[in-house]
């Protein structure tokens, strides 16, 4: 029930702010199909009009080879949403020294400069599990490219983005059931760069 209450209460701020959506997120953490997540996390925009902000994300493993995520978040600065949705999909398992490759695909809309926009994404991924320091954590690199469509001029523009992050149990006694993470978001063109932690909870 605590939980429950807990979840409603982001859930309401959240709707009642501005928002931007950020990051990868934990989509290409290997889960069992069916397993639930709701992760929070922090996020710095470090690019012109940028601030510190606070999203929260819920990923659902589907299938073998489906997650899907969507979310919301608050933050400052000029870069304002209110919804994102996406879906990662698997097309080679991490396997012996293959990596796992995925596609994941992602709609934003929301408000940027006071200006509605909605953009459409697909971001290859690449990630690998590794042993470290005996806990085992999931590097990932992704690059999303993405076409931003302004509905005030009509018009739009393409953007690309460099994120790198790792996913993994939290190595603290008590706390190994929950996930952490950590994303480094670089803006290529039309884009941002951000940084990102975060902590997964299991529903």
């Amino acid at each position: 029930m605590k939980k429950i209450k807990f979840i409603s209460l982001i859930t309401i701020t959240l709707l009642s702010s501005n928002a931007w959506s950020l990051g990868t997120g934990i989509s290409s953490y290997p889960l069992m199909t069916g397993k639930k997540l709701v992760t929070s996390e922090l996020f710095g925009i470090t690019s012109t009009g940028g601030g510190l902000g606070l999203q929260v994300r819920y990923t659902q493993k589907l299938s073998k080879k489906a997650t899907l995520d969507g979310g919301i978040a608050i933050s400052g600065g000029d870069r304002t949403s209110n919804f994102f949705a996406g879906v990662d999909y698997e097309i080679y398992p991490d396997y012996l020294r293959q990596p796992k490759i995925s596609i994941k695909s992602t709609i934003e809309m929301g408000k940027e400069n006071e200006v509605s926009r909605t953009k459409l994404s697909l971001a290859p991924t690449i990630s690998k599990g590794f042993s470290f320091w005996g806990k085992e954590a999931f590097p990932f690199f992704s690059m999303p490219v993405g076409i931003s469509l302004d509905s005030e001029s009509k018009t739009y523009e393409s953007t690309i983005s460099a994120n790198l992050g790792i996913n993994g149990n939290l190595p603290i006694d008590g706390y190994n059931h929950l996930q952490g993470s950590a994303e480094v978001q670089f803006g290529v063109k039309d884009s941002y760069t951000s940084v990102m932690l975060g902590v997964s909870y299991p529903l």
